[in-house]
Formats: C-alpha cells, sequence, structure tokens
C-alpha cells in the first residue's frame, strides 16, 4: 500500500515539474498576413497582442486576423507542449505532433 502512495507521490510531483516546465513556454501566431500577432504562454493564456495600425479601420478584418493568430498560436503552443511532454516521459503519442 504505501509502495501505491509513493508511486502516487512520485506522479504528483513529476506532473508539477511538467506543469512549471509547460508554463515557460512561449509561441507566436500570425493573422492578416503578419499584420496581427499574438503571443501565447503554456498556460494557454494570451500574454501579448500586436495589431498594425492598418487593421484598425476595418473591425471584420481586425476580428478574422485576431481569430487567425490566436489559433495559429493555441497549435504552435500545443505542438511545444506534447513534444515537451515526451521529452519529460510524458503520457502517451499526441496527434497534433505530427
Amino acid at each position: 500500500m504505501f509502495n501505491k502512495l509513493k508511486q502516487f507521490k512520485d506522479m504528483r510531483d513529476q506532473a508539477k515539474q511538467m506543469q512549471n516546465a509547460l508554463s515557460k513556454e512561449t509561441a507566436e501566431g500570425t493573422g492578416a498576413w503578419g499584420k496581427v500577432k499574438v503571443t501565447m504562454d503554456g498556460n494557454m493564456e494570451i500574454i501579448k497582442l500586436e495589431i498594425a495600425d492598418e487593421m484598425m479601420a476595418n473591425k471584420e478584418k481586425l476580428a478574422d486576423g485576431i481569430k487567425d493568430a490566436h489559433k495559429d498560436a493555441m497549435k504552435r503552443i500545443q505542438k511545444i507542449m506534447a513534444k515537451k511532454m515526451q521529452e519529460m516521459g510524458g503520457f502517451g503519442n499526441f496527434p497534433w505532433l505530427s
């Protein structure tokens, strides 16, 4: 029984270590042909948003650019996270890594 508890503690410690390492990662996504840039961290939070001045004139194009940049950043950070998890002895295969 104590062996199982130790295994659980080890897994929890490994998960915390993984979470700390992943939270330090960042990825940048672009939209509107590079006129909108979103930078995300490993917690999937937007930490930076850059918008070219010319995008401010058209709300619809701006919204599309932000959505595209966010989607691009999400894909990139997911790939980074999957790779890091595998390097750290993570939890299985991730289809988006390919």
